[in-house]
């Protein structure tokens, strides 16, 4: 694997899926007429890759790599300005004492505490991402759903992670769950969209599949596994799922999507296992912060650990990392 670009912005032409979504009918025939997903070779191909190792010298690469796609994650209700300011500065200086550790992608925060990320990450490059939409549970009305979306990008939000309505879905009301991201990301104007399934609900990898397709169908600009609150949540082989998905999407449109695997994943080991899948599934492409991302905070403090193992050729202990 070796580093790579960002990629360009997608062209500004029309979907050649847009007849899909016209009405309910044409929705829930496309859909179900996706491939099935065989659960034996999507788990095997999932385990095999994981068991790939990569040569010393490419580990300080997946290290940092995997560094810049954090996306620093703070969601409990005892959350407090003070600790996103302190988010904040970790994310933006990982490790204090080495300058040439890379910044994480994004803080993510409640709506109500973006304003207070965007003050503290100012001119960093380290976007501000808010989880709307009734997270986790999304059980609310469309119309709090979206001035919970509002709320986020008036306060300075770069990106929104959104849920979505899980009961709509597995009742087979897509085109209602299609309506609903598609206002979200009206709502969003210039901000990006992660959209969250909660495949740990989703029972089936066709589900999973289903719905990947039906959050990019919808503009999303990421699909993003689960909410980090219900088990399971990231695995590799639903990850292989999404992954697949962006990368037929590509083929099919020409516009280049992003994946978000969230909860469970604390490692390095873990990362380095996700960064060979986004290589072997989706493509080198993907191997950029801008279409791929982990959301972790635990996760930061192993990857410090280990960067600093490969720098100073020995193991430090987690009393030289801040520990969340």
């Amino acid at each position: 694997m070796t580093a790579t670009t960002s990629p360009a912005a997608a062209p500004e032409t029309p979907s050649p899926l847009t007849d899909v979504t016209r009405d309910e009918a044409s929705l829930r025939r496309f859909l179900h007429g996706l491939p099935g997903v065989d659960q034996v070779g999507v788990e095997q191909r999932a385990a095999g890759l994981a068991t790939r190792s990569i040569k010393k010298e490419a580990k300080r690469w997946a290290i940092d790599t995997a560094v810049s796609m954090v996306d620093l994650t703070t969601l409990e209700g005892a959350d407090t300005r003070g600790k996103v300011r302190g988010l904040a500065a970790k994310a933006m200086r990982p490790d204090p004492e080495r300058q040439d550790c890379p910044r994480v992608a994004a803080v993510c925060v409640y709506p109500d505490l973006v304003e207070t990320a965007v003050e503290a990450l100012a001119g960093s490059g380290v976007r501000v991402a808010s989880v709307a939409t009734g997270f986790p549970a999304g059980r609310t009305s469309r119309e709090v759903k979206l001035a919970d979306t509002r709320q986020a990008v008036e306060a300075g939000a770069d990106e929104v992670d959104m849920v979505i309505d899980r009961g709509a879905f597995l009742e087979g009301r897509y085109l209602e769950v299609f309506e609903e991201i598609r206002a979200v990301k009206e709502a969003c104007g210039s901000a990006h969209l992660k959209v969250i399934l909660e495949t740990g609900e989703l029972a089936t990898y066709d589900n999973v599949r289903r719905a990947s397709w039906l959050a990019l169908l919808a503009g999303g600009d990421f699909i993003k596994t689960s909410t980090g609150k219900v088990s399971p949540a990231a695995t590799l082989p639903v990850t292989h799922v999404m992954l697949q998905a962006v990368r037929d999407w590509h083929e099919r449109t020409g516009e280049l999507r992003g994946v978000k695997p969230a909860g469970g994943i604390r490692t390095t080991k873990d990362a380095i296992k996700y960064l060979v899948a986004v290589h072997e599934v989706a493509g080198e492409q993907w191997l950029t912060p801008e279409l791929f991302r982990f959301g972790a905070s635990s996760l930061l403090n192993d990857l410090l650990l280990q960067r600093r193992t490969q720098v100073d050729g020995h193991y430090s202990g987690p009393d030289y990392v801040t520990v969340d």
